[in-house]
């Protein structure tokens, strides 16, 4: 059985699993082997999108590899395995050493656990709510929160569903979730509608929807991905969501939407249903594994079939880079870690990095990763600066 399922990864780290085999690797897992899947995870180790194709890996490395499936490390954040799986797309990055020639194999390295900053920590659960009265309260774990309709635990904000016989008002009330950098939160809203936000990124949406009237919220920055109570529950009101640049209309889907202010570009991103988005020069509709990119300065778009699991993972505690520039990924990492990145060579910030990790490490281990891949050379740590060199 320890033969097959080493088979089973190692064909998923190839990319070449079926439907079925992918099913039953996630069976492994689920079945209480998580902690010895992470310990494959946890010894990732990246590789570049360009190497020749004749390389392959050591078959003494990936033996190392196998004895330490035995001694798994301390479970991480429970992840939705079977979507990543199903995709075949994740690379495990093997912390162990690739042949670049099979003429002329290197050593095995032997990951050095780095030192850790404690300064520098990871992101958490946080947000503040501000109320229609411009009152705010911050949402944390270990604090709860509760009013006559909404419930907070420090790790979620709930909305209570309004009774439709008894809703007369006409006018909305609205709130504000905000999150900052190093931080992460999870809404329902008034009408079921989940949101996941992500760093440094701000919602407004009303306390409860009009019976019958569009359902309206506004993402005025930042990163959510949206699980919409479909229309259907609500008398047919459709469900948008509006920013700056253009505007999502959904009768009932799953997408996410990364539109950050520092950034050029806005990311519409399609996992289950359809959508409508409409940024008052053209509309153009997705389907699933479809995303729409928007330039915000000549008000362009394109449409790219992408690998949602990717775009998505974010909300599942994972980092996933697919050959992403250093520089895009230093700022995902800022965002979580609150932490400026500064390149001394600035021919780095284009290297593109393949790579699948868990928000759940500390900030060091991930920068060991790409520094024991020669993406970088080296970096340094100034208080909350980190100099790429």
């Amino acid at each position: 059985m320890k033969k097959r399922i080493e088979h089973l990864i190692f064909k998923h780290f190839d990319e070449h699993l079926t439907d079925e085999e992918a099913k039953e690797l996630v069976e492994w897992i689920e079945n209480g082997n998580h902690e010895k899947f992470n310990a494959y995870t946890d010894l990732n180790f990246s590789i570049e999108s360009t190497k020749n194709k004749k390389n392959q890996i050591n078959p003494s490395l990936w033996k190392n590899i196998s004895s330490t499936i035995n001694n798994p490390k301390p479970k991480i954040r429970k992840l939705h395995y079977w979507r990543y799986i199903a995709a075949a797309s994740i690379v495990l990055l093997f912390a162990t050493t690739f042949l670049t020639e099979k003429e002329s194999p290197p050593a095995a390295v032997t990951p050095v656990k780095p030192k850790i900053n404690k300064d520098i920590l990871i992101g958490t659960d946080k947000a503040t709510l501000t109320l229609e009265d411009g009152s705010s309260i911050v949402l944390e774990k270990g604090k709860s929160y509760t009013t006559h309709n909404i419930k907070s635990n420090g790790e979620k904000v709930t909305y209570k569903p309004v009774d439709t016989n008894q809703q007369n008002s006409t006018k909305l009330s609205y709130n504000y979730l905000t999150v900052p950098r190093g931080g992460q939160f999870f809404i329902e809203l008034e009408d079921g509608t989940s949101v996941w936000l992500n760093s440094e990124s701000q919602l407004k949406y009303p306390t409860a929807f009009l019976t019958g009237k569009p359902r309206e919220v506004e993402l005025i920055y930042g990163e959510a991905y949206f699980d919409v109570s479909p229309s259907t529950k609500h008398q047919g009101a459709t469900f948008k969501v509006l920013s700056n640049e253009q505007e999502v209309e959904v009768l009932g889907t799953e997408f996410n939407i990364k539109a950050y202010q520092d950034e050029t570009f806005i990311y519409t991103t399609l996992v289950e249903g359809k959508v409508l988005l409409d940024n008052k020069i053209q509309k153009e509709y997705l389907n699933p594994n479809q995303q729409l990119v928007l330039n915000k300065e000549t008000k362009n778009t394109v449409i790219n079939k992408v690998d949602v699991s990717y775009e998505i993972s974010w909300k599942d505690g994972i980092f996933s880079f697919k050959s992403k520039p250093l520089k895009d990924i230093m700022k995902v990492l800022s965002r979580w870690y609150d932490v400026d990145f500064t390149f001394l060579n600035p021919k780095l910030e284009t290297t593109k990095y393949i790579g699948v990790l868990s928000k759940d490490q500390e900030l060091e281990e991930i920068l060991s990763i790409i520094k024991n891949t020669n993406f970088i050379n080296a970096y340094e740590i100034k208080e909350n600066t980190i100099l790429i060199k």
